[in-house]
């Protein structure tokens, strides 16, 4: 049995992660104040590239050197799958005490670090916490919120390893963290991309899993994103189709953006079906997977895909994501 993993996640899940952001109100408002958390988040939402060191035909490795003495992190990947051409990149950083680094950010990668480095790309922060009438019991226990996801978009001109390098400035001070991403072809890609159909299957409902809610749902209370089976409504309306299993969750992140879910659904559910996807058969792993997952041909956990009313994807997100990111997917479906 294939156990769905975002392995890169690990660093996250080690200091935890809170619930998703809002959609009407300034995402940034739910960010709690304490220890100047807000503050940090805020600024980690606007770059500017010109702050940090220019390649200019610099290495890698160089760009690293010039910056590394001031501090010591990681990078934890919160999105696995990347193909040539425009992707998101997104991560969290974490300092040698495993507390998340909020601040301004940009990413350079080059196909090793002695080759000639890309960047700086900006890395704008992405709040995750929502509204709290919209949190799960799951994300409303975390003690030590994940409070918002980086994420940089990027060009990779071939398949490959890459080296990459992200750089975030912390108080007065750059602090550099590498990590590596392996980029395949488009072709080679069997997930469902932007421009595709979406393929045509049915989704769990209350009817399919005999009112059985427990099965519908590991979400704590239950999200109301069951009404309808993803095929039923596939070509008809535009739809937001979201894999996630919030109690399940290998990468831990799943709860989060189920609950920036059912925040968003009470802004545009009238536009766009929102609809849930549990993982795994009768929520139990060593069944495996379910079968919309394996349609949609799924490796990692969470997935979000946005539908047009003509049955094609118009957006696509892995792992990570908060309010920004989600509802801008949603928004190249209307």
């Amino acid at each position: 049995m294939r156990r769905l993993v975002l392995a890169a996640l690990v660093l996250l899940s080690v200091a935890g992660c809170g619930g998703g952001g809002g959609g009407s109100s300034d995402p940034i408002s739910q960010v709690p104040d304490k220890g100047g958390l807000r503050q940090r988040v805020s600024a980690a939402q606007h770059v500017d590239v010109s702050a940090f060191p220019a390649a200019k035909g610099k290495s890698l490795q160089q760009v690293a050197t010039e910056v590394r003495g001031a501090g010591k992190a990681e990078v934890g990947l919160a999105s696995s799958v990347f193909t040539v051409g425009q992707d998101r990149l997104a991560f969290g950083m974490i300092d040698d005490q495993g507390q998340f680094v909020y601040g301004p950010t940009v990413v350079y990668y080059a196909p090793s670090p002695d080759r000639p480095a890309d960047g700086p790309y900006p890395a704008p922060a992405d709040v995750l916490l929502t509204q709290p009438r919209y949190r799960s019991r799951q994300s409303a226990e975390e003690t030590d919120p994940f409070a918002a996801v980086y994420q940089a978009q990027v060009k990779f001109k071939q398949k490959g390893r890459y080296a990459v390098l992200v750089v975030t400035k912390s108080g007065n001070h750059l602090i550099a963290a590498p990590t590596s991403i392996d980029v395949s072809t488009k072709k080679a890609d069997t997930i469902p991309d932007v421009g595709d159909t979406a393929p045509k299957v049915a989704t769990d409902t209350l009817a399919s899993v005999k009112g059985d809610e427990k099965l519908l749902d590991t979400r704590v209370p239950p999200t109301d994103m069951h009404k309808d089976s993803f095929d039923q409504i596939l070509g008809k309306k535009p739809v937001a189709l979201l894999f996630s299993t919030p109690q399940l969750c290998q990468s831990r992140v799943c709860g989060p953006v189920t609950d920036v879910a059912e925040q968003l659904k009470a802004t545009y559910g009238d536009r766009i079906e929102f609809i849930h996807q549990e993982v795994y058969v009768d929520n139990d792993v060593n069944k495996g997977l379910r079968p919309p997952l394996e349609a949609f041909h799924l490796r990692t956990e969470p997935w979000l895909f946005v539908v047009n009313a003509q049955g094609r994807i118009t957006a696509r997100l892995e792992g990570s994501f908060g309010v920004n990111a989600f509802e801008n997917a949603l928004k190249t479906a209307l």
